[in-house]
């Protein structure tokens, strides 16, 4: 197959993110005919699985049966797409227009990662406050939630030096990055980042005049914001309409969004419109 979106899913024991690539699904099927595959081991309802051109269970084991944040298994990612060009999702993230344009310009790369992400004012966000180890070690400011790869050597490469930085990501850490902004666990951004750097092919990856291919990245500090709470659910509203357009605050949200925060879907009807829309 030529084109595909493929999405990871692996449950822990308060957070479905198979719904949420469900979620995802239908918002693709909605604007787009790209297909989506999952990776997952987990369950998916049955009513739900015509939303996926493949199901596909994570080989090599499961490295993170015992962890919290299941991001140990991501580095399988090029092994498991069946497409000859990929675009990785986070799964808690919808698309909300056509992104066919994008297939054009990421043929241009082998590899393409997005490094800047938009407030849901459509501005560039200002990511500074997540982004401390970033800045302290002048590394690549890779958003690995969003990112494309083509089945070729160089991606093969990237993805075989990405298994091992993540496979000894507290070594790497210590070799790589300064110990006051030393994360204390693994980050799938960070470790990208590490071989990126390793790889020195920061300016074949990214582009820096572009906006897009980006998201809109949700984490409340991301705003602009003078005062900002714990969860941005809580500082604005969300208003989704029968044929899925939504807004945040007064803003009509386009491309990608990034919602980031778990209970979303729990909070609106979000799931039960597009149910509606794309009849699942």
């Amino acid at each position: 197959m030529s084109k595909g979106i493929v999405v990871f899913a692996q449950n822990n024991d308060t957070d479905n993110y198979v719904d949420q690539a469900c979620l995802l699904a239908m918002t693709l099927k909605l604007h787009n005919d790209t297909p989506i595959s999952i990776v997952t081991n987990d369950t998916i309802p049955d009513e739900y699985k015509c939303l996926f051109d493949k199901i596909i269970p994570i080989p090599f084991g499961d490295a993170a049966k015992n962890t919290e944040w299941k991001i140990e298994n991501r580095w399988k990612l090029y092994y498991c797409s069946p497409y000859k060009e990929t675009i990785i999702m986070d799964t808690d993230m919808m698309v909300l227009q056509n992104i066919d344009i994008w297939w054009k310009f990421l043929s241009k790369y082998e590899m393409f990662f997005t490094n800047k992400v938009l407030n849901y004012r459509g501005d560039v966000a200002d990511t500074k406050y997540y982004r401390k180890t970033f800045i302290d070690n002048d590394l690549p400011n890779l958003f690995s939630g969003l990112h494309y790869f083509r089945k070729c050597e160089f991606a093969q490469e990237f993805y075989h030096w990405l298994e091992y930085v993540m496979n000894n990501w507290e070594t790497f850490y210590e070799q790589q990055l300064i110990a006051a902004s030393r994360p204390k666990h693994m980050s799938i951004d960070v470790c990208a980042a590490i071989v990126a750097r390793i790889l020195d092919c920061e300016d074949t990856i990214t582009n820096n005049i572009t906006k897009f291919p980006s998201f809109t990245h949700m984490k409340p500090y991301c705003q602009g914001w003078n005062k900002v709470q714990t969860n941005w659910q809580d500082q604005i509203g969300v208003y989704i309409s029968k044929d899925g357009s939504l807004k945040i605050g007064n803003y009509l949200q386009t491309g990608v969004l990034h919602y980031t925060e778990k209970d979303f879907l729990e909070k609106t009807s979000v799931i039960e419109i597009y149910r509606n829309l794309i009849n699942v």
